[in-house]
């Protein structure tokens, strides 16, 4: 396994290298420049400020530069940070994006999880439709919509909890709500399905058949082997909870990496934009490679080459 996981950490060089290519090409394509957008300033002025980035260089240069910063592990100076690097940035904001998704991804897991496996053993009945309903429902509705939903329902309405900021364990259960149950919902049709299909294999019917109760079938035959499709999409679900939190964290002011790549976005803070993209990959690929360790224990039939 030892002998996988550094495979798999010498394939994610080459991908983080592509991104991080992608990027710098598609940010420095892109017609105007990061001081367009000051109130006009004098050429001497701006060269300066140019000068002082590297971008009067050519590109090949700039480039180059970029890449031996990267080997030194540095992302550069922010452009509209002033005295900020990247760096400095990303070490501010990246504990409170990592803090919602883990929340996010808990919600999600607990959620669907739970909602699934009631579905699947009260199958057909009253509460399996009505649960499938709401997991339709919050498949279908974008989770910008369903935070807005949550501020004037529990904010406004009752006033139960703040609508925004991060403060407290309190400050944090609409914005994990909002990111975490439209993936709870894929989770518990995922899960629901699953269940009922490995309920009609020939080794539950033989656990049957020996006597074993339905509570002690399902714990120790049914849910072991119907996680491993929920547990496959747990890289990908990842992903979409890291760039779903941009927006969540705009809405509800969460001073995390996806509100600031928005800001940088918006800034053209060329180097705000390229490293907290290289971070986002470089989550991912961890995520990725997490969820095929997690599968060896799960299943461990699977082999891992």
């Amino acid at each position: 396994m030892i002998g996988f996981i550094l495979k798999r950490i010498l394939w994610a060089i080459p991908v983080l290298w592509i991104v991080a290519t992608i990027t710098f090409a598609m940010m420095h394509l892109v017609p105007g420049g990061p001081f367009d957008r000051e109130k006009k300033l004098p050429p001497e002025i701006k060269a300066n400020i140019e000068a002082k980035f590297h971008l009067d260089k050519p590109l090949p240069v700039q480039y180059a530069l970029y890449l031996k910063g990267l080997l030194r592990g540095d992302l550069g100076p922010s452009y509209k940070y002033l005295g900020r690097t990247v760096n400095d940035v990303i070490a501010d904001t990246l504990p409170v994006s990592m803090q919602l998704g883990f929340l996010a991804l808990l919600v999600g897991l607990v959620v669907g999880l739970s909602a699934g496996v009631a579905s699947a053993v009260w199958a057909r009945t009253a509460l399996d439709k009505t649960s499938m309903f709401l997991a339709t429902a919050g498949i279908s509705i974008p989770n910008f919509v369903l935070g807005a939903l949550l501020i004037q329902l529990f904010s406004h309405q009752f006033k139960l909890l703040p609508p925004a900021l991060w403060e407290d364990a309190r400050h944090a259960i609409l914005p994990a709500a909002a990111l975490g149950l439209a993936p709870a919902a894929y989770i518990a049709r995922l899960m629901r399905a699953s269940i009922l299909e490995v309920m009609d294999k020939d080794y539950v019917r033989t656990a049957r058949a020996k006597g074993l109760g339905f509570w002690a079938v399902l714990w120790r035959h049914v849910l072991i082997n119907a996680i491993s499709p929920v547990v496959t999409i747990l890289g990908p679900l990842t992903a979409a909870l890291v760039t779903g939190s941009f927006v969540i964290e705009f809405i509800f002011s969460v001073p995390g990496m996806g509100q600031f790549f928005i800001t940088a976005v918006t800034n053209r803070d060329y180097p705000l934009i390229m490293g907290v993209t290289l971070v986002y990959a470089a989550l991912i690929v961890s995520a990725n490679l997490f969820v095929d360790v997690l599968y060896l224990f799960i299943d461990p039939r699977v082999q891992m080459e």
